[in-house]
């Protein structure tokens, strides 16, 4: 896959499949562009764009992917299934509106997006398996390549390897210098699951601290450029979003340099457990 920058790197998924490692994110509330999809499709290289049911904006995707004259087998595209539509035929349903909103026959990653199933009469944990066994099958029929969570904790991925047949392909998780969770990645490396961080500047709050501003200026390169190259040179599979031109070409702009072993201990000492993203439902009860 070549990008503005040459060819990106891939991860390798425990199916075999290679998953770019760098990607173009979409979100609501404003958080996707036409023009931007298809500049990062077209003109910069992207070959791996994240969406969600949740964010609306499945259709617009869609038509952008049509438009864009990149083969189909050159795309990665991955979405997720919201919890109102957890259980078994709300997901399969889902699934294949999602495939049809995003005019493709199949997709490449299905993510279940959080924890918290919101299923009445079930526990979180049984809402959850049940889900897990409809993307099995979606799996099992070529519906979707690959399978996966999002937001799930370490106890939520061992109750899913206890209570059904296949690990996780990826775990999204929100990652930036300031929020790194390296048990969790650890635990996902061990059992075979590729670990994924979104929010990668931390919502813009990364791009002024002091030690991300000194080591952009050392490398001569933007800080939101320092967050990006600082992820995805950890293994982590990286999907910086941005509705401007202008940010998705810097944000591609980081395959041909690297920072140094002392960089990358000095990003570290940036963590502070600092989390982002919450919903307006409660988190991780069960």
């Amino acid at each position: 896959m070549e990008s503005a920058q040459g060819a990106c790197p891939t991860v390798s998924l425990s199916n075999g499949l290679e998953i770019p490692i760098l990607g173009l994110g979409t979100s609501h509330h404003g958080g996707y562009s036409h023009d931007a999809v298809l500049y990062a499709l077209q003109e910069c290289g992207v070959r791996h764009v994240d969406t969600a049911r949740r964010y609306g904006c499945e259709a617009q995707l869609g038509q952008a992917l049509a438009e864009c004259g990149v083969a189909r087998e050159d795309l990665w595209v991955t979405t997720k299934l919201w919890p109102g539509d957890y259980g078994y035929r709300n997901a399969r349903q889902a699934c294949l509106e999602s495939c049809s909103h995003l005019r493709l026959d199949y997709l490449d990653l299905y993510l279940m997006h959080w924890p918290d199933c919101q299923a009445p009469g079930q526990s979180n944990r049984e809402a959850r398996a049940e889900t897990w066994r409809a993307l099995e099958e979606l799996y099992a029929e070529g519906v979707c390549r690959a399978i996966g969570v999002s937001n799930f904790l370490e106890r939520h991925l061992q109750e899913l390897k206890e209570d059904c047949s296949i690990m996780p392909h990826v775990n999204q998780v929100e990652y930036h210098p300031f929020h790194q969770p390296e048990e969790l990645v650890a635990f996902c490396r061990r059992e075979g699951v590729v670990f994924e961080g979104y929010c990668p500047l931390a919502k813009g709050q990364a791009l002024s601290h002091p030690t991300i501003l000194r080591l952009a200026h050392q490398h001569q390169r933007t800080p939101a450029q320092i967050c990006i190259r600082w992820s995805i040179q950890g293994g982590v599979v990286t999907i910086p979003k941005s509705t401007k031109k202008e940010r998705v070409l810097e944000n591609s702009q980081v395959l041909d340099w690297s920072l140094s072993e002392e960089d990358v201990d000095t990003m570290r000492t940036l963590h502070c457990d600092r989390k982002l993203i919450q919903l307006t439902y409660p988190l991780w009860r069960g």
